[in-house]
């Protein structure tokens, strides 16, 4: 998620270890004839709050409480945390991208929530895995997001798209003139190129058989991963990208030329679908290509949960309130109002939400994709490799040499500051 990635560069590097009171909840019963009376204050993304309007206003009625709804960018939510969480005036429940989850909870930010697996088991596995540290539960998923491919259709018809990276590559070798292009994407960046990367056998991390990351099996440099940074660096070495789309101006650049009718094709998410209707684009919305290997590109899934605060005085009131906005009819509802896709998996086929180009898009590609590192260490990666796949770009270096010091620079990152855990 475009937002979330960006953010996760500004977290704090030095995580403090504190242990969370990990105590069950109660009966339903038992916080119901204690909660009379008592407030609740969840933080939403800005202009999302319509989409719990009414869910907040029967959790209210049922639990004779008050909720207090305060509207905050959720990327930013737990930097703010950390100051008014210990001041008493953070919130109860808020919502965040799912690869904080895991600084989150070394700095002792968030609860752990206690609840039963066939509530866990009504969100898609990905979705529930980001919200997932050392097998513990710290989160209901309530939106996913992901990379999907927008083409202009008046360039292009849906049945001229090419169906592979590869053949994108010879379409943009014939509709590249310097102020037109054919398919663009911001593979400068490891967010974007671990798509291709992904596909030839690179990876972020290693697991172990618990399905954990490994921090000290990175894969950003291996041998499938240079494959994936020589086919990308074709692009930019033949003409095919502007030498604008890199570097932190790229998709201010890469967006503009969408939106001006002068690129065929774009990678983007759907935090895009307002801004390319508004700017009157004829654009279709579809998955990700394939590579010529025969495997779909790949992309990172981003979740938006609901996380309870380690500092809330009404924890189990909060999980119950988390569970509750987070169930399968409220967050139907909360997609016909905010129109980002649920991770409930019975909504992935509901007509409602299939009807929408979009969410059928992400859906599709959801099935090749995976959560994006929720793990600390996460933080080590992005700069190195971002860096590599800029000198990549401009030619300054190889694929092999490039990659092989961004890992380099991330292990040892790795080692100075998340080795006292």
């Amino acid at each position: 998620m475009k937002m979330a990635k960006k953010c996760s560069l500004f977290m704090l590097c030095a995580a403090v270890s504190l242990s969370l009171a990990a105590c069950g909840p109660k009966e339903s019963s038992s916080a119901k004839s204690s909660s009379k009376g008592s407030e609740l204050v969840v933080w939403e993304d800005k202009e999302k709050s319509i989409g719990i309007k009414d869910a907040v206003a029967a959790f209210e009625k049922e639990h004779d409480v008050k909720v207090k709804v305060v509207e905050k960018p959720y990327a930013k939510q737990i930097e703010d945390l950390r100051m008014d969480g210990p001041a008493g005036t953070g919130p109860d429940v808020l919502t965040m991208p799912g690869d904080q989850i895991g600084t989150a909870v070394t700095e002792g930010l968030l609860k752990e929530l206690h609840v039963k697996k066939d509530v866990q088991s009504l969100y898609t596995d990905a979705s529930i895995q980001s919200q997932m540290v050392d097998q513990k539960l710290y989160g209901l998923p309530k939106a996913v997001e992901t990379t999907v491919l927008f083409y202009n259709k008046d360039l292009i018809s849906e049945k001229e798209l090419p169906k592979t990276l590869e053949e994108w590559y010879d379409y943009s070798k014939k509709a590249a003139n310097g102020s037109k292009f054919g398919f663009l994407a911001l593979f400068d960046q490891i967010y974007y190129a671990e798509s291709v990367m992904s596909g030839y056998g690179g990876y972020i991390f290693g697991k172990a058989k618990d399905g954990s990351y490994n921090p000290s099996d990175i894969g950003i440099n291996n041998e499938g991963a240079v494959k994936g940074a020589a086919l990308i660096q074709k692009f930019y070495k033949d003409g095919l990208f502007p030498a604008g789309i890199i570097g932190e101006q790229g998709i201010n650049v890469l967006e503009s030329l969408f939106t001006e009718g002068k690129a065929a094709a774009i990678i983007s998410g759907p935090w895009n679908v307002e801004a390319f209707s508004k700017a009157g684009i004829n654009y279709g919305i579809t998955k990700l290509p394939k590579l010529e290997n025969g495997k779909n590109m790949s992309s990172f899934i981003g979740v938006k949960s609901y996380n309870v605060s380690a500092f809330s005085k009404n924890e189990e009131l909060a999980q119950e309130l988390a569970v509750f906005l987070a169930n399968e009819k409220n967050s139907k509802t909360r997609y016909e109002e905010t129109k980002e896709v649920p991770a409930v998996k019975s909504l992935a086929n509901d007509p409602a939400i299939m009807k929408s180009e979009a969410a059928r898009a992400v859906t599709e590609q959801s099935r090749f994709s995976e959560p994006t590192p929720n793990i600390p260490e996460m933080n080590e990666i992005w700069t190195p490799a971002d860096s590599a796949l800029q000198t990549v770009a401009t030619g300054k270096a190889d694929p092999k040499q490039a990659l092989d010091q961004a890992a380099e620079t991330a292990k040892g990152q790795i080692k100075a500051k998340h080795s006292g855990k």
